[in-house]
């Protein structure tokens, strides 16, 4: 069995294709295996394991069924975090402003969550909440 990966269900599939495009090799070494902008699917790998998945909301609400639903209540608190280590958060979180992301939480040092750890969380293209994190 291979091992989980997150699969994130997007609206605005050109912008947070371009966004994990930019940033996912250069941070954990993903390439793109599969997609291209137009969608409804991408998939980045490293060493032959799928890293991250984008697909179409539009798409999966039509499998599902659930298209006549609201795609999430708002405001709301967040339910899931995609967490990408990386080798410095400063660096990272500057790369994943110039690439569109939004800054929730400028890079702080969190010794009360780990010894050495350094974090930042921002949110993708399309909200998804992300923190970089590194340890010293």
């Amino acid at each position: 069995m291979d091992a989980p990966y997150p699969r994130l269900l997007v609206s605005r599939f050109a912008d947070c294709f371009r966004f994990y495009a930019a940033v996912l090799p250069p941070l954990t070494g993903a390439d793109l295996d599969k997609g291209a902008p137009d969608g409804p699917y991408a998939n980045w790998e490293a060493d032959g394991r799928a890293v991250l998945v984008l697909f179409d909301r539009g798409a999966m609400a039509s499998v599902l069924g659930t298209g006549a639903l609201p795609a999430r209540p708002a405001p709301a608190q967040d339910t899931a975090m995609l967490v990408l280590r990386v080798t410095d958060v400063d660096t990272a979180l500057a790369l994943c402003l110039e690439s569109g992301a939004e800054p929730v939480r400028g890079a702080a040092d969190r010794p009360e969550w780990g010894p050495g750890l350094r974090t930042a969380h921002l949110r993708d293209p399309e909200g998804h909440l992300i923190e970089l994190q590194s340890y010293s």
